[in-house]
């Protein structure tokens, strides 16, 4: 498949893991397991491409809604994750990061996802993002904090400071400060909708819903989206 763009950035909303499982008379927690693979597979074509951004939406603030012994799982699973793929990313020359209130995971997670920055922080092929007790909303509300507490400490330049605010300026607040904004959101499961994932940051990506359930999603599943979004002519409200 001809590629004649790739973007910089994919965010993805991985979508669909619980009804792979349902149509097949598995238990939901199955569906997981088998989205991991996704996973794997999404970060090895992101490498190959030269692609230097992925974010993937891992667990949302929402998420802690489902049962118990779902999230349980799903914490031991990113854990497993974890220890597994370390010497993957190191070897590969993937930088891990997060975004999110990742302080209320256990504690045995957060130690890991420290490990994993910390032992790729070096790491400059591709930056791989999960989005963990993440919500968009959330962000912002937490960027304008970070913002007046910053006004509070400015020393008389109260008036200058806010004055001098502006998109590029708040969007240094947000925990994606580092990061280019997503040139490519796309969506599995048939969905179409953002569900509270980078609203600021993806005022103007390109959409891609995809009918693929999340473990259901290939490899050339993921090469067609980024065709698709090559095909696209992208002018920010200008003429062509």
């Amino acid at each position: 498949m001809k590629l004649t763009k790739i973007p910089q950035h994919i965010a993805i909303i991985m979508d669909g893991n619980g009804r792979w499982a349902r149509k097949r008379h598995l238990p939901r927690v199955m569906g997981h397991q088998k989205g991991a693979e996704t996973v794997r597979m999404v970060i090895e074509t992101c490498v190959d491409l030269g692609i230097p951004y992925v974010t993937l939406y891992a667990f949302s603030q929402e998420n802690w809604k489902r049962p118990k012994a779902e999230i349980n799982f799903l914490m031991k699973l990113l854990d497993r994750y974890l220890d597994s793929e370390l010497e993957a990313f190191k070897k590969e020359g993937i930088r891990f990061s997060t975004i999110g209130h990742v302080g209320v995971l256990p504690e045995r997670t957060q130690l890991r996802l420290e490990r994993m920055k910390q032992e790729t922080k070096a790491n400059r092929k591709l930056t791989v993002v999960l989005a963990l007790n993440y919500g968009a909303r959330q962000e912002i509300l937490d960027a304008v904090q970070r913002f007046v507490s910053d006004l509070s400490r400015s020393n008389g330049a109260y008036s200058r400071r806010l004055k001098a605010l502006n998109e590029k300026v708040f969007s240094q607040y947000l925990d994606t400060a580092a990061m280019p904004d997503p040139d490519l959101v796309i969506r599995t499961s048939g969905e179409m909708r953002l569900s509270n994932f980078l609203l600021w940051q993806s005022s103007y990506s390109e959409f891609h819903a995809s009918k693929k359930l999340w473990p259901d999603f290939k490899k050339e599943d993921l090469l067609e989206a980024i065709r698709e979004y090559g095909d696209r002519q992208r002018r920010f409200g200008a003429l062509a």
